[in-house]
């Protein structure tokens, strides 16, 4: 039954316990109980909303930056995956295989935000011996939730 709670959840946090209950064919108490052990254990980290940012007022522009990286003798990778996760600007750290080390996905109010926060702060990191860095254009689908409706893209074609 958790694989199946954790795959509903991920799809939607705010199903009541009920609903829950009444999509697994589980009791009530049950289900809570898997809850709170799941977030006990560490299992869920959170419950956290999807946000299109391109439609609200004041959208923030997000960049994924591809970092080269020298790793500490003893510490490996974690020491600057742990000091890149501490900024505020930073969503989300990934160690990677292939071409780079870390994949950072970074939010600011700008594009010159972002690249000013590269500079200054991810470039400067001393194990950091590389950048690349991509702005995101347009979210199609984030965390499983469709952020667009059928309709056409700038060259007439269907974007479904």
């Amino acid at each position: 039954m958790k694989n199946e709670l954790l795959k509903l959840l991920a799809r939607n946090a705010r199903y009541s316990v009920r609903q829950l209950a009444d999509m697994l064919g589980a009791d009530e108490a049950a289900v809570e109980k898997s809850i709170k052990e799941l977030e006990k254990e560490g299992v869920i980290c959170g419950y956290k909303a999807v946000v299109d940012w391109d439609s609200v007022e004041s959208p923030l522009v997000s960049a994924i930056i591809e970092i080269k990286v020298v790793p500490k003798a003893d510490l490996g990778f974690e020491e600057v995956a742990e000091k890149i996760a501490a900024f505020e600007a930073v969503e989300s750290v990934y160690l990677m295989s292939g071409g780079y080390d870390l994949n950072v996905v970074v939010k600011g109010k700008t594009l010159q935000d972002v690249a000013q926060f590269v500079a200054r702060e991810l470039a400067t990191i001393d194990s950091v011996t590389s950048t690349a860095t991509h702005f995101v254009m347009r979210r199609y689908k984030e965390l499983d939730v469709c952020l667009f409706e059928s309709e056409k893209d700038d060259r007439g074609n269907y974007l479904i």
